[in-house]
């Protein structure tokens, strides 16, 4: 048996870890585009910031390899699998063979196709590589464009403002983090931000990138044109499905996988960010892009890879993130475009948030900034669709706990009795 992953990222680990719980014998092959060891994309932004060293970015120690008996391909690119013959083709020219395969090749950058992308000094924002090239083009003054006002866009523009560049963010949405946020949150974090000398552009977009070789002025819709040293461009991922196209295997926006993470192919399975997985909330079945998330399906693939029986339960997106000194966490649908109960308590000079999305009694999403003790518990309710409703208006203290639950609910629902 010859188990082989494509991506080391932490879908990798996950699965690797599954395998070795039922098969500590067959080969385990990685192959990764990167030259890296296992590491953290979340963390390359404390990187570039200063925050952390090189060696705080590893998920594994350096021994993991040889640990769980894997053999990594670092630094090749799969050019194309034949399902057929069980067979990779690499960059390099060399064929792998697989019994099971996990395709772990998570997002991509969306890229707009505009003028000048080709000029020097404009970069994606989530790679390793990607931050180490930004850190060779950055100095103190330097005039730095990020092009989104999403988590990523944010977190690059937090790590460049502590490096002492200037830094503007243009963001098409009329608020910023429009995905987990909404317009007090927003608000909020934005206000905090420009506390710090962020510079913000809503309702705009960038149309062409100015300059002779290399960066010196974004142009936007509205016509006006900004000076420039740096850009760029972290609007957010895709499905990285590119070398799957033209092949048998199911794709919608990001791969198709069961309960299992099987694909429709015998023999493949597939996890994280390159999946299409179920919704708890929407109970439908979506791209995910969430690091735990990530995790629990590689391990789930290994394990029934390895011949076990296990099954991926559905999640929904569950963020935790800080910003300076603004910091927090967010789940599910916290904008609800149908009917739903909204709970909110706002304290701008303390600057809490804490707002409840409620359907039929259940929690749909929350919102808490400044103020998330016991968020796991929120997240408890959540997922096993616990009415709220006779206590709904407890979930917006800041103490919120086991005691503010009914008797009936910590006995049958929290302590499952």
């Amino acid at each position: 048996m010859k188990y082989v992953i494509i991506g080391n990222s932490i879908v990798a680990a996950g699965c690797i870890e599954g395998i070795r719980k039922i098969d500590n014998e067959n080969e385990i092959i990685v192959i990764s585009q990167e030259p890296y060891h296992i590491y953290s994309r979340p963390l390359i932004s404390y990187w570039l910031s200063g925050k952390i060293n090189e060696e705080k970015i590893y998920y594994r120690p350096w021994d993991y390899y040889e640990k769980y008996r894997v053999k990594p391909i670092l630094g090749r690119k799969v050019e194309r699998v034949d399902f057929d013959k069980k067979k990779l083709y690499l960059d390099n020219n060399d064929e792998i063979y697989y019994d099971k395969l996990l395709i772990a090749t998570g997002g991509k950058p969306f890229i707009p196709n505009i003028l000048g992308l080709a000029k020097k000094n404009v970069f994606t924002f989530i790679k390793f590589d990607d931050v180490k090239a930004i850190d060779k083009a950055i100095c103190p003054g330097a005039k730095a464009v990020v092009v989104g006002g999403g988590l990523s866009g944010l977190k690059a523009a937090e790590a460049l403002i502590k490096r002492g560049c200037e830094v503007t963010v243009i963001e098409l949405a009329e608020r910023i983090l429009g995905s987990i946020l909404d317009d007090e949150g927003a608000k909020l974090v934005q206000n905090e931000l420009e506390k710090y000398g962020i510079k913000f552009v809503l309702k705009n977009s960038v149309i062409e990138i100015l300059g002779e070789e290399r960066v010196e002025k974004i142009k936007l819709q509205t016509q006006e044109e900004i000076p420039a040293d740096l850009v760029i461009f972290s609007i957010g991922v895709v499905p990285n499905v590119d070398i799957f196209k033209d092949t048998p295997l199911k794709i919608n926006r990001g791969i198709i996988v069961n309960t299992k993470m099987e694909t429709n192919i015998p023999d493949v399975y597939a996890a994280g960010d390159v999946v299409e997985a179920f919704d708890l909330i929407l109970e439908e079945k979506r791209v995910i892009p969430i690091l735990p998330n990530a995790y629990i399906q590689g391990e789930v693939a290994g394990i029934n890879m390895a011949g076990g029986d296990f099954e991926y339960e559905g999640s929904f997106p569950i963020n935790s993130i800080g910003f300076f000194d603004i910091h927090m966490m967010t789940g599910g649908i916290v904008n609800p475009k149908e009917d739903c109960e909204v709970l909110k308590r706002l304290e701008r000079d303390r600057k809490i948030y804490r707002k409840i999305c409620l359907k039929d009694g259940r929690i749909l999403g929350f919102i808490f900034i400044n103020s998330f003790d016991r968020t796991g518990m929120i997240v408890d309710l959540m997922k096993n669709k616990v009415d709220v409703s006779g206590f709904k208006e407890r979930l917006l203290l800041d103490n919120f706990g086991f005691l503010d639950l009914p008797k009936e609910v910590r006995r049958e629902k929290i302590w499952r009795v």
